[in-house]
């Protein structure tokens, strides 16, 4: 880390933690906003993500506690994760066995009226929307990933990475830029539509090597639909019949399903064996017991714009089915265009470990019929 603890002045940092957020991936849910969806997300046994998140985050900043005076949620919203790594805290707002928008909202415009010098959440989309109706420009605001859908740029790739930037905003004066906060129509998301808007910008920390972009969705040119289908042509040419194929999310991947006569899911995660498509829109548990004691492969697309191949919005390929399949076995497709926008492909698996082994290596990508790069992990 780049600040000095003994010679560090006091700085007023602020944590709100979104319990929820995040919830719904794994179970193929792709969000928890909408009526009914955190009770059947729990019912298809959703664990909680974003308490281990802000535990990662905070165990960073644990060398400069004693001049840090840290402002959390009560309860689960980061009072919880403060005292477990250590930390003494103001806890703003009331402790809830269930917590709503409207109390983030709440302790977000209490952090900002005591004079916090950087707000960091953990959340989605969702949460950034909330902080955005609270707190507008009136504080400098950093998000940890933690939700399902991350299409806004106010979020570092990952909790250490966020952490490396408060560090850098707070103590050596990193610039500020104006950030997007994006959503989508959860509800259509889960139809198989996205339906992004922009709702504003908040004040954030800038290092663009550790702040995501905002997705950038592939332009529909001749050019790219027809190197989409080289792609599609070539990975299926090298399909072997006794092989179960774990094929994520993305129009580049739907093209293999396009040609295969299978309508695949453009948002979830769907299983072909024999060239035929044999489970749609699964879950991580499903995925598991797909492919238990079978040779599997994993077949995935960048985001464009951000470079994340697993993390994003494909949270169903856990760190146990990625574990179980096999890192020699995943598979990463993307067209010429959307290379050129990425310098390295990214992942945040929630898992420092496999995430790490995952950076050791470079990854082939198919571009094209018969077309590969090598490409490093961030």
């Amino acid at each position: 880390m780049s600040a000095k603890s003994e010679n560090a002045p006091t700085k007023a940092l602020g944590l709100i933690v979104n319990p929820i957020a995040g919830m719904g991936g794994t179970v193929g849910l792709k969000g928890t906003d909408g009526k009914g969806i955190l009770k059947q997300a729990i019912s298809l046994g959703a664990k909680p993500a974003a308490p281990s998140r802000a535990l990662s985050f905070l165990s960073e900043l644990k060398f400069l506690k004693d001049k840090i005076r840290l402002f959390v949620g009560a309860g689960e919203m980061g009072e919880e994760e403060a005292l477990s790594c250590g930390f003494s805290c103001i806890i703003f707002g009331e402790k809830k066995a269930e917590t709503t928008a409207e109390d983030t909202r709440e302790i977000a415009r209490k952090i900002a009226e005591a004079k916090a010098d950087l707000l960091v959440f953990c959340g989605g989309d969702g949460t950034a929307r909330d902080i955005l109706d609270a707190v507008d420009f009136s504080i400098p605001v950093l998000g940890v990933p933690t939700g399902v859908k991350m299409h806004s740029s106010v979020f570092a790739v990952d909790p250490k990475a966020a952490a490396k930037i408060a560090i850098d905003f707070l103590w050596n004066a990193l610039p500020l830029r104006e950030a997007e906060v994006m959503d989508i129509d959860e509800d259509a998301f889960r139809a198989g539509r996205v339906s992004a808007s922009l709702y504003g910008y908040l004040l954030t920390p800038y290092e663009p090597d550790l702040i995501q972009g905002s997705k950038m969705e592939s332009p529909m040119t001749e050019g790219e639909l027809r190197n989409q289908a080289a792609i599609a042509i070539y990975v299926i040419e090298s399909m072997k019949p006794d092989v179960v194929y774990i094929i994520g999310p993305g129009t580049t991947t739907r093209t293999i399903a396009d040609l295969l006569d299978a309508k695949k899911t453009l948002l979830g995660i769907d299983i072909f064996c024999g060239k035929k498509l044999v489970a749609s829109d699964v879950n991580e548990k499903q995925i598991l017991e797909t492919i238990r004691g079978k040779a599997a492969q994993i077949i995935v697309t960048p985001i464009g714009g951000q470079g994340f191949i697993f993390g994003r919005g494909n949270q169903q390929i856990s760190p146990e089915v990625i574990r179980q399949v096999g890192l020699d076995n995943i598979v990463v497709v993307a067209t010429q265009s959307k290379l050129r926008s990425l310098k390295a492909l990214r992942v945040d698996t929630g898992d420092e470990e496999l995430d790490a082994a995952l950076r050791k290596r470079k990854m082939k990508v198919i571009a094209d019929y018969k077309i590969e790069y090598e490409m490093p992990i961030e």
